[in-house]
């Protein structure tokens, strides 16, 4: 089975992790998700999620690490989730696939009904918090 990247973005402002719940007419509706999106054809994971970004939430982003990727197995396909630590740099949100979106600190992380494939990155974020928040925020 082929593998589909898709990229995510752990977007940070405030000491604060941006989650989008999925809308009734997405996959998953209701389940809570780091926003990204496929990697097109020719087209780097960094590019893809800066795009996906700013057609999901209208905004611009600076990546500036990335975590371990995550493979995860839906009915029907694959998906490596590829997660990427960014600031939010510029415009106003509007949610153009989501339903809602939520600010969370580190102790509200694990509070949510994730999508199964974003887990392992809210597990690993939990983990590396301190190392990614807290010694690089602005």
């Amino acid at each position: 089975m082929k593998i589909i990247p898709v990229t995510c973005a752990l977007i940070f402002s405030e000491g604060k992790v941006l989650a989008t719940r999925r809308s009734q007419t997405m996959d998953l509706p209701g389940k809570w998700e780091f926003p990204g999106g496929k990697v097109e054809e020719d087209e780097s994971p960094e590019e893809c999620l800066k795009r996906e970004i700013q057609e999901e939430l209208s905004i611009e982003i600076e990546i500036f690490e990335k975590l371990s990727p995550a493979d995860f197995t839906y009915p029907g396909k694959t998906i490596r989730l590829i997660p990427m630590v960014a600031y939010w740099t510029g415009g106003q949100f509007h949610l153009a696939e989501h339903d809602q979106m939520i600010w969370l600190g580190k102790k509200d992380l694990i509070s949510l009904d994730w999508a199964p494939a974003d887990l392992p990155i809210v597990h690993e974020l939990i983990e590396k918090w301190v190392k990614l928040v807290d010694s690089k925020e602005r």
